[in-house]
């Protein structure tokens, strides 16, 4: 068969003067490396879900971000951003996690339901001095995901709720049960039928702000909402379990291993990952080579972690029928002085596309076990696809990293081991050339390179017989 490789991501690195040498306008001599692209063995499709995002009631995330109202005097389509609406269509985004994170977990759904004039303002508990008027709700949300093609991933309350009022929410969303007051009530607030809601969380970082569970704990209150989350009979729904955060305290290991123990009626664990050190945050821009070599080692940090949670997966899942959903991750830096007080907003460099790129290539590598992940955010939040200032609008280098990497969605991934220098700064040492590789759907070879170094020229020679030239 005639391989057809198509390039569909270069990242470089091209400015970052550090050095004497760089100063002195010298250049840094090119070195080679090999991509090895074993096509003898396949792995398990690249869920397209993998490329997700998450929108969550915070900062400008959501008002201004998506929602806007149909009287503003910025362009939209029923209240939504059309500038937002036609980028986010253009990347295909698969699936939007909301309404949270923390706030899933003070969130009253009745709240956001029926006539908007009527909806109360709530004071939120997890950022200061923030409040949410409740204009974006259930229909709001679900017509978004709609509106823009993409699956809705739902989170339930279970830090401040009762299993029942899960239930009454789902029936609202799913059944079309025409005796149901709840269907009815939906129909009166209008929508006739009922929506998909493929994906269904229970709780939201239950070792923390969800409630601050014990492990044992915790599994046990997954089991018991799980009972109660049910969808109509037949309904594909996949209800997920909140799984554990080494940035979350607590152990690791014994709540990942609770929770697979007692995983009851959940077919999926969630994992929370960001790319910020344990101590102090840096800034998002004006950041050293020091603050761009360690913020790529803490994004290459992800696979052992990966790789960690899976083993632990594997002891009572060994076929891994439940699926591991990284639906938290991203770069987190301080926020601009200027910014609300817990807004979470930054900006997004060349860096944020680098810890992108570098983060999907794991999750290239993990298909058996990875089949969804949730970048934080979508909009003006943390590692955003996009950012707004009132009428304006501008696409981060994080879009366009999932821009040029849509070819790999729902493509078949192949082993590629990379052959090569290595880049270090200080502590922070890793390969200098990235790589990941899979034929899409299409039938054509994709190769993705990126390359970590700041004034290193990587020439790249690929080989796509899967043997190592002599030397490596």
């Amino acid at each position: 068969m005639r391989a057809c490789l198509a390039l569909v991501g270069v990242l470089v690195a091209l400015a970052l003067p550090s050095q004497n040498d760089r100063a002195a306008g010298q250049q840094v001599a090119p070195v080679s490396a090999d991509v090895i692209v074993n096509l003898k063995a396949p792995g398990p499709v690249i869920a397209r879900h993998i490329y997700g995002q998450f929108a969550e009631h915070l900062g400008q995330g959501i008002y201004e971000g998506i929602w806007v109202g149909e009287k503003s005097t910025i362009p939209n389509i029923r209240g939504y951003r059309r500038d937002v609406v036609e980028a986010l269509r253009h990347i295909h985004v698969p699936v939007i996690r909301w309404p949270g994170g923390c706030f899933s977990e003070i969130y009253d759904w009745r709240d956001g339901v029926g006539p908007r004039a009527k909806r109360p303002t709530r004071v939120t508990m997890n950022w200061p001095n923030t409040i949410d008027t409740n204009q974006f709700g259930t229909h709001e949300f679900l017509d978004f995901a709609e509106l823009i093609g993409a699956d809705a991933y739902v989170s339930g309350n279970v830090g401040s709720m009762t299993p029942r009022d899960m239930a009454q929410w789902i029936e609202y969303m799913t059944s079309d049960q025409p005796e149901s007051t709840l269907v009815q009530q939906r129909k009166s607030n209008g929508r006739d039928k009922a929506w998909r809601v493929p994906f269904f969380g229970i709780g939201n970082e239950t070792w923390g702000c969800g409630g601050d569970m014990r492990p044992d704990y915790a599994a046990d209150v997954n089991a018991r909402y799980a009972i109660f989350a049910r969808a109509p009979s037949g309904y594909p729904m996949v209800k997920v379990a909140s799984g554990a955060s080494v940035q979350g305290g607590g152990d690791f290991e014994a709540f990942t291993t609770a929770m697979m123990a007692h995983m009851g009626a959940t077919q999926a664990l969630s994992f929370h990952y960001y790319a910020m050190p344990d101590g102090a945050k840096g800034p998002a821009v004006g950041f050293d080579e020091d603050g761009w070599a360690n913020e790529l080692a803490l994004a290459l940090r992800m696979e052992p972690l990966v790789s960690r949670t899976e083993a632990i997966m594997d002891r009572t899942d060994p076929e891994r029928k439940i699926a591991l959903f990284v639906d938290e991750w991203g770069s987190w830096y301080l926020q601009p002085p200027e910014a609300p007080e817990g807004a979470h907003y930054q900006q997004n460099s060349l860096r944020d596309a680098m810890v992108a790129a570098l983060t999907l290539d794991i999750f290239h590598r993990h298909t058996a076990r990875v089949r969804m992940a949730n970048i934080a955010q979508m909009v003006n939040v943390l590692q955003a696809m996009i950012l707004t200032d009132k009428q304006k609008m501008l696409l981060t280098p994080t879009y366009h990293v999932f821009d040029m990497y849509q070819p790999f969605m729902d493509a078949t991934p192949f082993p590629a081991l990379v052959a090569g220098p290595v880049y270090t700064r200080g502590k922070a040492s890793m390969p200098t050339i990235d790589a990941s590789a899979a034929r899409g759907r299409d039938g054509k070879l994709y190769l993705a390179l990126v390359n970590v170094s700041p004034d290193t020229t990587v020439r790249v020679r690929t080989n796509l017989t899967g043997a190592a030239r002599a030397g490596y």
